[in-house]
């Protein structure tokens, strides 16, 4: 028997490093498993609509920025003053004469850090309310009011994170517009944070970063609700029985027309929002107690006309704005989401 068992033994022993896996060394995570971690974390809805928000907010803003700039400069434009009383094609010409492309831009940049956080916040919010609190189950058709109500929300959450970039923005907006008026415009505008901290230390502190939320929540409630209502519903219209994923050109159609309608219904609110921002600035002739005052005067001195001031080339940059808006938010929602799957794939 041992004449036998040792040949055996000689010949299936191996040596002790043969076939051995080095174990991993500790502390170092596999660089796979974090991407399949990130993919997981953006693929969840209410991360996939704030990511998506963001850049639909980029997008809209910097594709209508000249007619943003134009429609801020003849909302605060008061009675007997006729710098911006011109046609649209006029005005951008003027402002192209004065200040070139950089007049068209004025205040975008300011505009595109205040839109991403600001639209981000909104969609995520609107998407976080309605699948927690107004859907009976997940996935359920909302009532066109349920929606109204749902973007309403969505719409103040994001206005109370973003309301100080939005005064500033205004300033920027018209800064140049009114150096140029009084012909001592100085080689080097302020920029968004020295008007930040100018306002913060002379006009009141954190105070006047908020003036004028009260007509601007006003307005946004119902403008974020109809936006979401109307273009929730007309999609749904638009949108061949039994296809679930309109094309895009059907999108860009929901969009601007959602947009038009939520603008159109609550454009005065905004003529407020604009007025009372600039209440203090020196040379702007308006001092308007409160809201009741601010209305009466306007209709009073430029009649009802005044509380639509700059109405047509938002009108013109509504249907451009929130048809890319909305495609876009689609779009990127759409591909984030999908990452779940892929995600879920390769974790296999």
């Amino acid at each position: 028997m041992s004449a036998v068992r040792g040949p055996q033994l000689q010949t299936t022993a191996e040596p002790p490093s043969a076939n051995k896996t080095m174990p991993p060394e500790p502390g170092l995570a596999k660089p796979e498993g974090s991407f399949v971690a990130l993919r997981e974390t953006v693929s969840q809805p209410v991360v996939a609509a704030f990511c998506a928000g963001g850049v639909a907010g980029a997008v809209s803003r910097t594709v209508v920025s000249p007619l943003e700039r134009l429609k801020i400069l003849m909302q605060i434009q008061s009675a007997g003053r006729d710098a911006y009383k011109l046609s649209v094609g006029q005005a951008l010409a003027k402002m192209w004469r004065e200040e070139g492309w950089r007049g068209f831009m004025r205040g975008n940049g300011t505009n595109c850090i205040r839109i991403v956080p600001y639209s981000a916040v909104q969609f995520s919010s609107y998407n976080f309310y309605k699948r927690n609190i107004f859907e009976s189950y997940p996935g359920a058709d909302l009532a066109p009011i349920t929606r109204l109500i749902c973007g309403g929300i969505a719409g103040i959450t994001s206005v109370f994170f973003t309301y100080p970039l939005d005064i500033v923005r205004t300033r920027l907006s018209i800064q140049s517009a009114s150096f140029a008026e009084l012909g001592h415009k100085p080689k080097q505008l302020p920029g968004m944070w020295a008007t930040l901290v100018h306002m913060f230390k002379t006009e009141g502190g954190a105070s006047a970063l908020y003036r004028g939320i009260v007509p601007t929540v006003a307005g946004v409630a119902p403008y974020v609700g109809l936006n979401f209502m109307v273009y929730e519903s007309v999609r749904k219209y638009l949108t061949p029985e039994g296809d679930k994923n309109p094309s895009a050109v059907r999108k860009l159609a929901a969009g601007a027309i959602s947009g038009a309608v939520a603008q159109t219904c609550t454009y005065p609110f905004d003529v407020l929002r604009r007025r009372f921002q600039i209440n203090t600035m020196s040379g702007m002739g308006y001092q308007y107690k409160s809201i009741t005052d601010a209305v009466r005067v306007i209709v009073s001195q430029e009649g009802v006309r005044g509380l639509y001031k700059g109405i047509v080339p938002n009108l013109l940059k509504v249907a451009p704005s929130m048809a890319s808006s909305w495609l876009s938010f689609e779009m990127t929602r759409d591909f984030l989401t999908s990452l779940k799957s892929d995600a879920d794939a390769e974790s296999l």
